[in-house]
């Protein structure tokens, strides 16, 4: 037997790129200017109340912090995490529902009575293999920080604050599933965070659709009768690289990135099943679902092209939409950042290319959302990476977190008690297009 030959060492990227990414970024932070907002919001009254109750939990906060981080749990079996947020949320005196909208992990608690209505969401699943390398132990822990500093002050405000946990995010898409199911009939906006390289008040998140191509073929000799094969691989490597040409052809800020899951098993077999996976990733709706045409299109070509028949077997989970921004609600969210210490970006300051996708997209277009971004670490980490997660559990996490709860809870508040700020959102609102039909939309 001939010895192997040692596989050299891959070729490590020239960073040139990313390092001029960086310094533009850099650049370009240092001149923004702060976001303000012509809203009034809450009054001084409710934002002592808000910060004294927030004094409050904040050892507890930093606490269910960690112990997220120190046990990660993967989507829709998030069960310890949700226990934990249910037990600190019913110490402080709430009736708490584990198990909601067909989901056992989802977490629900409400102060407050009649409207308006706003909830303030939390995510606990994390990532297989690096846990909470994305940061949900943060986002979950300002949520329940926000909900229980803004739930004695809707006695002043009027209307109700709910804490709505939301399983799966990592490609789950829980809210999709709970909004299906009629837990957010009544919700008239819902903010939340999520932790991140720098702080954005309105970050460009992509809507994403989950593609399987399943491409079959005929089985064959490869060497005695390949004549009499149909070659389900050389279909299926036909539609990679199909997609691979598309690209050229696609605004900026499509992504399409796949990977084969079945290439046949034996070289002297002709396949007769291969399959590709392909994330496709868009910043508007309409550009999203013409994306999915056109790689559903290089699909069908490449199985006409081999004689081979394929299946498109689309979004196992719900896909996810973009999220549309609600300007005058980030802005409130801004200015109290900013008595915290920190700037929030106006958008198109931190690259757009620098994202990635989320279910709070799909809410996002039946209510007014936000979904800002909360810096921890140093600007060049990256979410999902080791060294994200042990940022998330560190001082600059913790920080994060009672921030974050600050600034939600005072965002929520504010909306609560501001006529004139809660009819600007819902202007804007409608302004972008109203809810959209999510569940139809793909149809």
């Amino acid at each position: 037997m001939t010895a192997a030959t040692p596989s050299p060492a891959p070729v490590p990227p020239d960073d040139t790129y990313l390092r001029a990414l960086n310094e533009a970024t850099a650049r370009a932070v240092a001149a923004a200017e702060p976001l303000t907002s012509p809203f009034a919001g809450a009054d001084t009254e409710v934002g002592q109340l808000v910060g004294a109750e927030l004094g409050r939990h904040e050892d507890a906060l930093l606490a269910l912090s960690h112990d997220l981080h120190a046990h990660p749990e993967e989507g829709f079996e998030e069960h310890r995490s949700a226990g934990v947020v249910a037990e600190l949320v019913r110490a402080a005196g709430h009736e708490v529902t584990v198990g909601v909208g067909g989901l056992d992990t989802a977490v629900l608690a409400t102060s407050g009575s009649g409207g308006p209505h706003i909830a303030v969401l939390a995510e606990y699943d994390a990532l297989p293999g690096i846990g909470h390398g994305c940061g949900h132990n943060i986002i979950c822990s300002s949520a329940v920080g926000a909900f229980l500093a803004a739930a004695p002050a809707v006695a002043r405000t009027g209307g109700r604050v709910s804490l709505l946990g939301t399983p799966a995010e990592e490609g789950g898409g829980g809210k999709e599933f709970l909004a299906r199911a009629g837990v957010l009939d009544d919700v008239d906006a819902v903010v939340m965070l999520h932790p991140f390289s720098h702080d954005v008040a309105m970050h460009p998140f992509l809507g994403r659709r989950q593609l399987e191509m399943v491409f079959h073929g005929v089985a064959a000799h490869a060497s005695a009768q390949p004549f009499m094969g149909r070659n389900a691989l050389d279909a299926a490597v036909a539609a990679y690289q199909g997609v691979a040409a598309l690209r050229q052809h696609l605004p900026d800020s499509d992504r399409a990135h796949g990977v084969f899951t079945d290439g046949g098993a034996r070289p002297n077999v002709v396949p007769d099943r291969a399959a590709l996976r392909f994330y496709l990733r868009s910043a508007r709706p309409e550009t999203l679902r013409d994306l999915a045409g056109r790689v559903a299109a290089v699909a069908q070509g490449a199985a006409l092209a081999h004689g081979c028949g394929v299946e498109l077997r689309w979004d196992e989970r719900p896909p996810y939409l973009p999220i549309r921004f609600n300007e005058a609600l980030a802005r409130r969210w801004a200015t109290h950042q900013e008595s915290r210490g920190r700037r929030s970006l106006p958008p198109n300051v931190v690259p757009s290319s620098l994202t990635g996708s989320t279910d709070l997209g799909n809410l996002s277009f039946r209510v007014p959302a936000i979904h800002p971004m909360i810096a921890i670490g140093h600007p060049a980490i990256s979410m999902h990476t080791v060294e994200f997660a042990e940022a998330a559990a560190g001082p600059s996490g913790d920080r994060a977190v009672l921030d974050g709860a600050f600034g939600l809870a005072m965002t929520a508040v504010d909306y609560l008690a501001d006529d004139e700020l809660r009819a600007a959102v819902q202007e804007e609102f409608a302004a972008a297009g109203g809810p959209l039909d999510v569940p139809r939309f793909f149809d």
